[in-house]
C-alpha cells in the first residue's frame, strides 16, 4: 500500500489527503433541500446528502490530490444509511483512482480486532464465498490494547496489500494527559513509536517506507520531530493542519530530507471552505465545491514551501 501511496503523491506532486468528515451544517441548502424533499428530514436524507456532498467535493479535488480520509463516525451515526454512504463514498473514491484511508480508529482485543480487520481491509467468509466489505486501502487504528490487538490487522495488511496508521501523537489538545506521560524516563507517545517502528519492519515497500504508519498531529512540532527521529521508515498521517491550527511551518519535522514520510490532512479547510469568508461570495451556490478545490491548491502551494527545503 505504502508503495502505491507513495507514487500517487509524487504523480500529484502533493501530500495532501482530503478529509471527507461531512456534517449536516456544512452541506448547501439546495442538496440537503433535494434529499428532504425525497426522504423527509430522516437519517436516510442525511445521509444521502452526505454522499451527494462528497461527490462534489471528490469530483473538484480528485485530480489534485492522492488520497481522502472519511471519517467513518460522521457517517455511522445516522445506522445503516450512514454506513451505506460511507461504502458508497469510497468506492466512488477507487473510481477516481485515490487511495483510501478509512478513519475508524478501532481498538480490541484479538478476536474482535480480527472481525474489524477482515471488515475494513480484509475479506469476511460466508461459508465458502469471501466478500470484500468497506474496501479501504487502509484505515487508522488505536494501539493501546498491545501487540494482540494490532497483529491481525498485519496480517491482512500482508495478505491484501493494505496499510495502517496507528495513534502515537494525536492533535486534539489534551492528547498529552495520557501520551506524554513519563514512564521510566522516556514518554508513553515515544515509547507506542518504537513499537509501531517496530511493527512495521516486515511491510517495508520498495520505497524504503512501510504500510504501517503513524498518526502524529501537526499541532506538536517538537513531538513529530522526535518521533521522525524514532521512526524514519514510518509515514505520518498528520491531522491538525488548518482548522485545527497548525501551519505549513509546524509540518517541517514530520517530513524526512527526501521530502516524503508524511501525508497532512485537511478536513474542514477543504470540504467547509464555501462557508469561509475567503469563498463565501466567490462562487456560486452550486458551485460550492470549486471553494473546495481552490482551498487545496492554496494548502499545496503553502506545503511547497515546506517542501522546497528538502530539495
Amino acid at each position: 500500500m505504502i508503495d502505491r501511496l507513495i507514487e500517487k503523491i509524487k504523480e500529484k506532486e502533493s501530500p495532501i489527503v482530503v478529509g471527507l468528515d461531512p456534517r449536516l451544517s456544512f452541506v448547501p441548502e439546495w442538496i440537503k433541500e433535494e434529499c428532504y424533499g425525497e426522504y423527509g428530514k430522516t437519517p436516510k436524507a442525511a445521509a444521502e446528502a452526505f454522499l451527494k456532498f462528497n461527490m462534489e467535493i471528490i469530483d473538484a479535488t480528485y485530480d489534485l490530490v492522492p488520497a481522502v480520509k472519511p471519517q467513518i463516525a460522521m457517517y455511522e451515526q445516522y445506522g445503516a444509511h450512514g454506513i451505506e454512504a460511507y461504502i458508497k463514498t469510497i468506492e466512488y473514491s477507487k473510481k477516481k483512482s485515490l487511495i483510501v484511508i478509512g478513519d475508524i480508529k478501532r481498538g480490541d482485543i484479538a478476536s474482535t480486532a480480527e472481525a474489524y480487520s477482515h471488515g475494513h481491509i480484509g475479506r469476511v467468509g460466508v461459508e465458502e464465498m469471501e466478500f470484500e466489505i468497506y474496501k479501504e486501502d487502509a484505515i487508522t487504528i488505536n494501539p493501546y490494547l498491545g501487540f494482540d490487538s494490532i497483529e491481525p490487522f498485519l496480517a491482512d495488511c500482508s495478505r491484501y496489500d493494505k496499510g495502517l496508521f496507528l495513534l502515537v501523537k494525536t492533535s486534539n489538545p489534551n492528547s498529552g494527559e495520557i501520551q506524554n506521560l513519563d514512564i521510566g524516563g522516556e514518554l508513553l507517545y515515544e515509547r507506542i513509536g518504537q513499537l509501531v517502528s517496530k511493527w512495521g519492519k516486515g511491510l517495508i515497500g520498495a520505497s524504503g517506507y512501510n504500510s504501517i504508519g503513524a498518526v502524529v498531529g501537526a499541532t506538536h512540532p517538537e513531538e513529530a520531530k522526535k518521533l521522525r527521529k524514532i521512526m524514519p521508515n514510518t509515514y505520518f498521517l498528520v491531522p491538525g493542519y488548518g482548522a485545527q491550527g497548525a501551519t505549513a511551518a509546524d509540518l517541517a519535522g514530520c517530513f524526512n530530507k527526501d521530502g516524503l514520510g508524511a501525508i497532512i490532512n485537511s478536513s474542514r479547510g477543504i470540504i467547509a471552505a464555501h462557508k469561509s469568508k475567503e469563498y463565501e461570495n466567490k462562487f456560486s451556490k452550486k458551485d460550492f465545491a470549486l471553494a473546495s478545490r481552490e482551498a487545496v491548491i492554496k494548502m499545496k502551494q503553502d506545503l511547497q514551501n515546506v517542501l522546497r527545503t528538502f530539495v
